[in-house]
């Protein structure tokens, strides 16, 4: 028994060293949060005013993204605060470069109701950097007004 012991931990000690460590992803928070309140008031009747707050997680070693979105809703009369709801999260979306490196991101969005918001509730424009090379993308999403959003990427050169 003592020497099965010792072979198992043999062939355990064998796998640590020969199986690489799997490196994690890093995920970095973009710099450029904003937030949007609207509120409806009406004399002697309910009032609500409602934040919404936005920000992206990007993983920098595979140049996919999330928007995570918060918002805050608040119903009021004149003598109490009635309800208050919150909702919010994370939504992945695609790689903006093909390959894995190390990259560099921020973005930033319209907030409605807003006069760049032709279509629909806005949109927004994300940046991302190859930190080890000369290598930059920004690409613009906006709402088509007709239930899909466009995106679109573009290389930028350098003159």
């Amino acid at each position: 028994m003592n020497h099965v012991m010792k072979i198992c931990l043999a062939v355990a000690s064998l796998l640590v060293t020969l199986v690489p460590v799997a490196q994690a992803d890093d995920f970095k928070l973009s710099n450029n949060q904003r937030i949007s309140c609207s509120r409806g008031l009406s004399p002697g009747k309910l009032n609500t005013a409602t934040c919404k707050s936005y920000a992206y997680l990007f993983n920098v070693k595979t140049s996919e993204y999330f928007r995570c979105q918060v918002s805050l809703a608040l119903t009021r009369d004149n003598k109490e605060v009635i309800n208050v709801q919150t909702d919010g999260g994370c939504t992945k979306k695609p790689r903006i470069f093909d390959t894995d490196s190390n990259y560099a991101f921020d973005g930033t969005e319209t907030e409605p109701p807003n006069t760049n918001s032709f279509f629909g509730p806005g949109g927004y424009a994300v940046w991302a950097a190859d930190t080890t090379a000369q290598k930059v993308r920004g690409c613009i999403t906006i709402s088509s007004g007709l239930g899909s959003d466009i995106s679109k990427c573009l290389d930028m050169t350098f003159q």
